[in-house]
């Protein structure tokens, strides 16, 4: 009967029902392999060693009842005992010799596949439970894999180790917190042409962002070397976005990219030692650089929708590698991302810190959660039985052998690692709140000493010393009515873009480039244009710095801009995002590298050389040449069209006439390709003139910041007169009412995006009486000045009861 049972299925032969035959990674190899190589996606061919064989093996050797006095009576909270009961059960495979039969059929199959590939061939072989890779469990590197095997006897013992892996101490562990049966388990094996890799990079890409759930972006990540040290968060690795639906439409930009440190590379060993990897350092010039060119970001992005397209739009988490011989991408594995998108339910949670204070650590935010605990720093496997519920883990990295712990931390903090490394995958699917990637966290956070982990504010994770005050803010989404006012979002930092997206809203109404310009460019634009300029040999220096990896400095700027506004714009997709262009005042874009030797040094900034009259002045002209150009690479290349542009602290209606035929000048011209250009109404005259004003805007943004400021002439940096300022003086009132009534006396858009509603609600309600288009609020007033505005509505018979 043995003799002619077929214990190999070629990839091709494969589709994803083939689950119980052969697991999960190679029914969607096979899958992919039959199905998506047609559309382009390189898959390495192999074939798989079937799950009936390792129930053969093991009837073969009798070894069903070895294994199950190993393993029936197993207290699996005891470390210990779990320890030395998974090694028995591990021997007892790995004694189990294999039958001629399968011997002789896995070596025809390695041969056979070397035919493909040539005779210098090696593979990779891959363990794939039968109950691995399933939409509800996340099995992640619970059993072994093999890579770079070359002969039929290397081959065969890499075999049976993966079978034994299956009772690896995690693997054992993993399946009891499941709910899954030992015994109705079984392991096939995947042996498939190795992705050299080691020569180039590699790395796991997802189809959403893992940390918001948002679903229109693919986000990869990846490092030099083999996948390994990606997939267990041993390096930071490089990140990059590209926006899905533009991506569609034929536009071929990253929306985003990060560089990460890629401090070590994991390559072959050269024999000489036991170990078949090693760990090597990267050259400063490799770290300098991205691991991927934009051609092949966009070639993995390509492959990700039509991977998660063919797995009918589900959510896909996929490794990739790039082959250094052959300068091929791979899709080396597939399967269905098993946290984010199970999230169900419209409860929104908002955690916000409430104390103030400087991180110790900081380090890539995983979730948005806020916890605290005492830190307990674990160096090696032995010291996890120390570890108490409700600590905070620090360590390394983690692997899965530390998952006994990582469940019953309150948060986890590592020094190496990014985003989709082990750590991260983990502490997402417990829901816990983790900051990986921090360095230098064992060396700075002390042992056994109270800290507050916080994801809430922004990539950024932030680790504090001490037990800080925080509050959790838990809102029910479902059946929230929309109110008939535009309810749009005021933003400036793109890391909170895609969370914040998930706020019910009708838009951006305040995109502030200030943020972007200084957090992420840091330097003055002038600087980056005339470097010659600043005669401080150590800032020129630091512009260099910045700027050394772009092929001109005005690049970086463009590039930097365009990332930062793209991925607000991204965030909101189709709905409206308006963008502000730069509103710094002298003193301001005086604090940024290189910026002193630009500035003027005026009086009162706050009604001095800011705004429209910039962007025209020879001072400033070519920096505005910069933001325009970033502007345009938004709408045009990377396709994002819902992007509104604004003028602040536009004076006259001539200066308006003089901005806006220098925008057509540089490519954004109103009207072309449906851009439209809207203007502040924060200056008396914008009011008072707001029929003048409205044949050369699209729409009026209220500043009733600024407005307050000059109907009232308080000086709104002033402490001494600070009670003066107040958006509800009957004259800033009436003022208010003059844009509304104006703007809609000519058919243009008014709204709102000043601080007054999300501060006093009877401004808010003021607002809907007097008909304003949309207001625009910070986020965390978003909610409860909706269900004012609703019930306001409700009042004045707006809207039904």
């Amino acid at each position: 009967m043995s003799e002619q049972a077929n214990y190999i299925r070629w990839f091709n032969e494969l589709t994803i029902d083939d689950v119980p035959l052969v697991g999960g990674k190679n029914a969607s190899l096979g899958e992919m392999y039959r199905e998506l190589s047609p559309q382009g996606i390189q898959i390495p061919n192999g074939f798989a060693v079937t799950a009936e064989a390792y129930r053969y093996v093991l009837d073969q050797a009798q070894g069903w009842e070895a294994l199950h006095q190993a393993l029936d009576d197993l207290q699996h909270n005891d470390v210990a005992d779990l320890t030395s009961r998974a090694r028995k059960a591990r021997e007892i495979i790995y004694a189990a010799p294999f039958p001629a039969d399968l011997e002789r059929q896995i070596i025809e199959a390695f041969n056979q596949l070397k035919k493909q590939y040539g005779d210098e061939l090696s593979v990779a072989v891959r363990s794939s439970a039968t109950a691995e890779d399933l939409p509800t469990a996340s099995f992640a590197g619970q059993q072994d894999t093999y890579l770079n095997i070359r002969g039929d006897q290397e081959l065969l013992d890499a075999c049976k180790r993966c079978f034994a892996s299956l009772f690896t101490d995690r693997a054992i562990h993993y399946r009891i917190d499941q709910g899954f049966d030992h015994f109705k388990l079984a392991l096939s094996i995947g042996i498939m042409k190795m992705v050299r890799s080691d020569l180039d990079a590699s790395g796991v890409m997802f189809s959403l962002d893992t940390e918001s759930g948002f679903r229109d972006v693919v986000f990869i990540t990846g490092a030099y070397g083999l996948g390994e040290n990606v997939v267990q968060g041993a390096v930071d690795p490089d990140e990059f976005y590209v926006h899905k639906p533009t991506f569609e439409q034929g536009h071929r930009a990253i929306l985003r990219r990060t560089l990460g440190a890629k401090k070590i590379k994991m390559v072959y060993s050269d024999g000489r030692t036991r170990e078949p990897t090693r760990n090597i350092a990267t050259s400063a010039d490799e770290r300098n650089r991205f691991c991927l060119n934009d051609a092949d970001v966009l070639t993995l992005a390509d492959y990700a929708i039509k991977i998660e397209k063919h797995y009918h739009s589900k959510p896909m988490d996929i490794e990739w590698a790039k082959d250094g011989l052959d300068g091929t991408l791979y899709i080396v594995q597939a399967r269905p991302e098993t946290v984010v998108s199970q999230l169900r339910g419209m409860v929104l949670e908002q955690y916000r810190l409430k104390d103030k204070a400087e991180p110790v650590v900081t380090g890539h935010a995983v979730g948005s959660k806020i916890a605290s605990g005492n830190a307990r720093i674990i160096d090696k496997l032995e010291q996890l039985n120390t570890f108490k519920a409700g600590d905070v883990l620090v360590a390394d990295m983690t692997t899965p052998d530390w998952e006994p712990v990582m469940k019953i931390a309150s948060a986890i903090v590592t020094n190496r690692g990014g985003r989709t490394c082990h750590a991260a995958i983990v502490s997402r699917e417990l829901g816990v709140p983790a900051v990986v990637g921090c360095d230098n966290a064992t060396a700075m956070i002390k042992h056994d000493n109270p800290v507050t982990i916080s994801c809430a504010e922004g990539d950024v994770g932030k680790v504090y010393s001490g037990l800080l005050d925080f509050d959790i803010k838990s809102t029910d989404l479902s059946g929230l009515q929309r109110p008939k006012t535009k309810i749009m979002l005021n933003i400036g930092n793109p890391e909170l873009a895609f969370k914040t997206s998930f706020l019910p809203n009708d838009g951006v109404g305040l995109a502030r480039m200030e943020f972007i310009i200084t957090e992420y460019i840091k330097a003055h634009p002038m600087a980056l244009i005339h470097p010659e300029r600043v005669q401080d040999a150590g800032e020129r220096e630091q512009l260099e710095q910045l700027t050394r990896n772009y092929a001109s400095a005005e690049d970086f700027f463009v590039q930097k801009l365009s990332e930062g506004v793209g991925t607000i714009a991204a965030a909101f997709y189709p709905k409206p995002v308006v963008v502000r262009m730069s509103d710094f005042k002298t003193n301001e874009y005086a604090t940024l590298l290189g910026g002193r030797w630009f500035e003027f040094d005026e009086a009162n900034p706050m009604i001095g050389f800011r705004g429209a009259s910039r962007y025209i002045h020879p001072a400033y002209a070519e920096g505005f040449a910069l933001e325009c150009r970033a502007m345009k690479r938004v709408r045009d290349e990377m396709g994002l069209s819902n992007v509104i542009l604004m003028i602040p602290f536009c004076r006259r209606v001539e200066e308006a006439r003089r901005v806006l035929d220098y925008m057509t000048q540089l490519g954004l011209k109103r009207g072309e390709q449906g851009l439209e250009i809207y203007v502040m109404c924060e200056i008396p005259n914008n009011v008072i003139q707001i029929d003048a004003f409205s044949e050369h805007f699209d729409g009026f943004s209220i500043g009733s910041n600024d407005l307050t400021q000059l109907t009232l002439g308080v000086d709104r940096d002033s402490a001494i007169i600070a009670e003066d300022f107040d958006e509800r003086d009957p004259g800033v009132k009436e003022m208010i009412r003059l844009a509304v009534d104006g703007a809609q006396r000519n058919g243009k858009h008014c709204g709102l995006c000043g601080q007054a509603p999300s501060d006093y609600p009877e401004m808010a309600e003021f607002l809907v009486e007097i008909g304003i288009d949309s207001m625009s609020l910070n986020p965390d007033t978003v909610l409860q000045t909706t269900q004012l505005v609703l019930e306001t509505e409700r009042r004045l018979k707006q809207l039904p009861l």
